[in-house]
Formats: structure tokens, C-alpha cells, sequence
């Protein structure tokens, strides 16, 4: 393996990470659950799904409470 290679896999590899560490992929997931399972069905915008996303989140009495 090449230096540069080495350094493209890593990076990768970092940059999956991160989208898993902060749920920037729970939206791909979304999209591809709803085509595969039901391809006639609309898809929500990022917006529209990050906003039931936390709307679900805050419904959930086991995720603490907020202040704000």
C-alpha cells in the first residue's frame, strides 16, 4: 500500500467516524430504507426528517430532561 493510499484510507475512514459520531448518516440510512422498502412512498427533506427526528427524541422521557 502506497503512502498516499494509506493516507485516502484513513482519511475515509475518519470521515466515517465522524458522520456515525454525530448522526449525519441516520439520514442516507432513512432515504435508502424508504426507496428499498417502498419506492412509491415520498421522502422526507433533511429538514423535515431532522426535525421529527428531534421531535421524537424530545418525546422520549428516557433521553433526560432539557433545560433549554
Amino acid at each position: 500500500m502506497t503512502p498516499a493510499t494509506r493516507v485516502r484510507h484513513t482519511a475515509g475512514r475518519i470521515r466515517w467516524y465522524v458522520r456515525e459520531l454525530t448522526g449525519e448518516s441516520t439520514y442516507d440510512r432513512y432515504v435508502a430504507h424508504i426507496r428499498a422498502s417502498c419506492p412509491d412512498a415520498p421522502v422526507m427533506t433533511r429538514r423535515a426528517f431532522e426535525r421529527a427526528r428531534m421531535d421524537a427524541r424530545e418525546a422520549d422521557p428516557r433521553e433526560g430532561f432539557r433545560c433549554c
